[in-house]
């Protein structure tokens, strides 16, 4: 086997239906020089068995085991330590990864020089026939597309919308060079992760290929589909808030703009209409003040706000 060049971290808890297919589309990489650190996090279904008959049969996955789950961070930063090629990629074990995508990543960075590369995604839908992937949606697209090279956040302020682990590929020095970790005990962990890592690279690439087909479960198990839970909307929120702080920090001013007009065109709105029937009015006060932040801060910055975004914060003044 060829030295590997670039290490696939996959943690995965409960997705026993769909982790062999997530590590199936590994081993039908078009690059081949890769391993993969697959980490069961506690798991109670068969995602542990799955994971080990593949570390058995391909020595390119190794298996660890948390005997009770520690969370998607936590498992992340346990493998982020074992990690000794050059290149690191995330996948999620109930996601699908296209066959040119480590490829296309690894093969930018090496001829730029580049500290990240980040790839186009879609969502990957249940219908009658199973599950199928959609399109490149706008704000993916313009984070990715078209291709560019050595960029900066500075230059391309739109690429702090792809705020996701698991479409990108970095060098593991960016990582250590930074003493970047993943937050602990939170969801959405990956927000202000990906803000730390635009702000620290040296350079950044963009490729407007899609990469990986991230699925939404037919069984409304996936964590974005519990935005109603109140206690994921408080990480949710936290976590908009953590990597717009980041790029703050960093003085990453049109960055920082660029995330809170994404904010409140995309993540606001479908909050809004859960949070109009929403039992709890706990929900609706969080919510109105994180809109009504935002909202004066985007007026502050001279940012004009849309009749949509107008009426949102009309909606958040009475919460």
């Amino acid at each position: 086997m060829s030295t590997p060049v670039v290490t696939v971290i996959v943690p995965g808890r409960d997705v026993a239906d769909f982790a062999a297919e997530a590590l199936a589309s590994l081993q039908a990489q078009t690059l081949t020089r890769w391993r993969a650190i697959l980490v069961d996090d506690g798991s109670v279904d068969a995602t542990g068995e799955v994971f080990a008959a593949a570390s058995a049969a391909d020595d390119r996955f190794e298996l660890v085991r948390h005997d009770v789950p520690r969370g998607l961070g936590a498992a992340r930063n346990v493998a982020l330590d074992r990690v000794t090629t050059p290149f690191v990629a995330f996948l999620d074990a109930d996601d699908v990864m296209t066959p040119a995508a480590l490829s296309t990543l690894v093969g930018a960075l090496t001829a730029s020089g580049s500290d990240i590369v980040a790839g186009a995604y879609v969502r990957l839908r249940p219908d009658a026939d199973g599950y199928r992937p959609g399109i490149v949606q706008p704000w993916v697209a313009a984070a990715t597309d078209p291709a560019r090279t050595g960029t900066t956040l500075a230059e391309h302020p739109e690429v702090s919308g792809n705020i996701v682990a698991w479409s990108k590929v970095s060098r593991i020095e960016l990582w250590r060079r930074n003493d970047l970790r993943f937050p602990e005990g939170r969801l959405y962990e990956d927000q202000s992760v990906a803000q730390r890592l635009y702000v620290h690279a040296r350079g950044i690439d963009v490729v407007p290929d899609v990469v990986v087909h991230w699925r939404e479960r037919a069984d409304g198990s996936s964590i974005t589909q519990h935005r109603d839970a109140l206690p994921v909307l408080h990480d949710y929120l936290e976590a908009m808030r953590a990597g717009i702080a980041v790029l703050d920090a960093a003085g990453q001013r049109r960055a920082a703009q660029a995330r809170v007009r994404l904010i409140l065109d995309m993540d606001v709105p479908p909050l809004v209409r859960i949070a109009q029937t929403h039992p709890d009015a706990a929900y609706r006060r969080a919510l109105g003040g994180f809109v009504r932040e935002l909202a004066e801060r985007a007026e502050a910055d001279g940012l004009a706000l849309d009749g949509a975004v107008a009426d949102l914060r009309a909606a958040a003044r009475l919460w």
